[in-house]
């Protein structure tokens, strides 16, 4: 099935933006299971032939001949480099790096995961990985059975949710090297390495600011299940309080999900987000950009507009965290992007350090960057009539 799929993108079969047949249409059409179906698809991915957007389907992002190596850079053998004080305290010793992702996606992870390998290659050392799907029993019971099985330390990209679980709390009293990624507790001694969200999202606030936009709606999925989520509203929150511009709440959504257990459910809260967020816009004439706190808010909302009849940017200005880049082939949004690479690898770096018994910093932040996209301009300037027409969709 994958070769089939990979051979009609390569003939032209399917051209770039095509959507691809759902997992459950390639079920039928090739009678295999879904996850045959679902891997075939990731594998495309992985090639860089396919995105693939929740609730939407895949999308063609290259056809006819094979991508460029720049999409199997992991595969490279790495660079013979002089060893660092941790890799000779360390030589003697095959080390086993335990790692414990909630998950990955084309928009955020997979390239933190890239580099994290890269990195484990580099430093000869291993990773071994387990998935938590976002369930902290699971991320409890994986972290004991890569201990029990002996890893030397770990690397957690935990669930989402404001408290740590058991398991954490027991790696810091029993000093257990182990590196939080993408998120922290408040309390703990855990070592963290992850985003300033506080400044990405006030840089990005900054940037609709400075285009002249003062009516400014925000989406997010609920705050309490992700403190990287509550930092961004604060960066949010503090550039309108630094620039003396009122914050509206009713031009917030913070309490949006997608995901889902079946396809079917996953498409209908998709299409919930979609239908809430049109209603905003059709509700708040005055809202002439929108802030997505996650690259699928802001696919939600573009499509959200586009039924509502809204221009992007002419009318309303959209801004995101993370936009992937094989999908600026279907859209080029303006974003923050988080400096993947290097969490990745000072993940690997750090935890052999604390492994090595180097202490370091409680917390590690980086730096996002804005980058300018086409889904940004000047804010227009709504005449009555025109706050009319958005307001109730006539001419």
């Amino acid at each position: 099935m994958y070769i089939e799929l990979r051979s009609r993108l390569q003939k032209g079969v399917y051209g770039v933006g095509d959507k691809l047949p759902s997992e459950k249409e390639l079920m039928k059409q090739f009678d295999v299971s879904r996850i045959t179906s679902k891997k075939a698809l990731d594998m495309l991915v992985q090639e860089g032939y396919i995105v693939r957007q929740p609730g939407r389907g895949s999308f063609v992002i290259h056809a006819g001949d094979p991508p460029g190596e720049s999409y199997s850079a992991s595969t490279k053998a790495p660079e013979p480099q002089e060893q660092t004080g941790v890799q000779r305290r360390l030589a003697s010793k095959q080390i086993v790096i335990g790692l414990i992702m909630e998950d990955f996606s084309d928009s955020y992870g997979k390239e933190m995961l890239a580099e994290m390998e890269r990195t484990a290659q580099r430093l000869n050392v291993y990773l071994l990985m387990r998935m938590s799907f976002s369930q902290p029993d699971i991320e409890e019971n994986a972290i004991r059975s890569l201990r029990e099985y002996g890893v030397d330390g770990l690397i957690i990209y935990p669930t989402r949710g404001q408290s740590f679980n058991p398991e954490i709390l027991r790696l810091v009293i029993d000093r257990f090297p182990h590196i939080l990624v993408d998120r922290y507790f408040k309390g703990t001694e855990s070592a963290s390495i992850s985003t300033d969200n506080v400044e990405a999202a006030r840089k990005g606030t900054n940037h609709l600011l400075d285009l002249g936009h003062q009516h400014i709606g925000l989406l997010a999925s609920k705050v309490m299940d992700n403190v990287a989520i509550e930092e961004r509203i604060e960066g949010f929150v503090r550039a309108h309080a630094e620039r003396g511009v009122i914050l509206d709440r009713s031009y917030w959504l913070t309490d949006m999900t997608w995901n889902g257990e079946t396809e079917a459910e996953e498409q209908e809260r998709v299409r919930v987000n979609v239908d809430t967020i049109q209603q905003m816009v059709e509700h708040q004439p005055q809202m002439t950009a929108i802030f997505a706190m996650q690259y699928e808010l802001a696919l939600f909302a573009k499509e959200a507009l586009e039924h509502a009849g809204v221009k992007i940017p002419e009318q309303i200005s959209l801004i995101c965290f993370d936009s992937p880049q094989a999908s600026a082939a279907l859209y080029p949004f303006t974003h923050l992007q988080q400096d993947q690479h290097s969490l990745g690898r000072l993940a690997v770096e750090n935890v052999l350090k604390l492994i090595a018994g180097e202490t370091l910093p409680g917390r590690i932040s980086l730096t996002a960057d804005l980058i300018h996209g086409l889904s940004t301009a000047p804010a227009p300037a709504l005449s009555g009539a025109a706050q009319v027409k958005r307001a109730t969709g006539t001419d």
